[in-house]
């Protein structure tokens, strides 16, 4: 299985592509399967958060790209500035992640929060669309480049992923 635990700045040739929700970009520990087909183990220090475009290599030196998969949003739009700024600062204010685009915020689907910001005059759109939150006042921005392994590489460990036979 081939196993990925170095980010790289770039790539002249790209092996694959690696299609993962938000979700599972935010996981230090990971069994997944490429666009190709192949599984792979990702494995990186805790708190790191795989990113759109980002470029994974491990031992065999092929460039794997991670890309955000398309999941279920809500795009929200309003009328002025002040009222998405209300928009943000609730939902701030219940720590949800949240995207923050020109002129408006993607949260993930949500019912509660659906309701909330229509309350607030807020536009809600159901959207299918990548995820990428704000990585937080403490969380370094999208520059931050790794030297080396992401990781410990453990020499045999076994990723199990939701659905596998135990």
């Amino acid at each position: 299985m081939l196993t990925l635990h170095t980010k790289i700045p770039s790539a002249d040739i790209i092996a694959a592509q690696l299609v993962l929700p938000y979700e599972l970009r935010e996981k230090c520990r990971l069994r997944a399967t490429l666009d190709t087909g192949e599984d792979v183990a990702v494995f990186t220090v805790r708190g790191t958060v795989l990113r759109d475009g980002d470029l994974l290599t491990g031992e065999d030196k092929r460039v794997i790209k991670v890309v955000a998969a398309l999941e279920p949003t809500y795009k929200i739009t309003c009328a002025d500035a002040h009222t998405l700024l209300r928009c943000a600062f609730h939902l701030g204010n219940r720590h949800t992640q949240a995207q923050v685009g020109d002129g408006y915020l993607r949260i993930r689907a949500d019912a509660v929060l659906k309701e909330m910001l229509a309350g607030l005059g807020a536009t809600v759109a159901e959207e299918k669309a990548a995820f990428e939150p704000e990585s937080g006042a403490y969380g370094g921005g999208h520059g931050h480049h790794h030297e080396g392994p992401l990781a410990p590489i453990p020499l045999r460990q076994k990723i199990h992923r939701p659905g596998d036979p135990a």
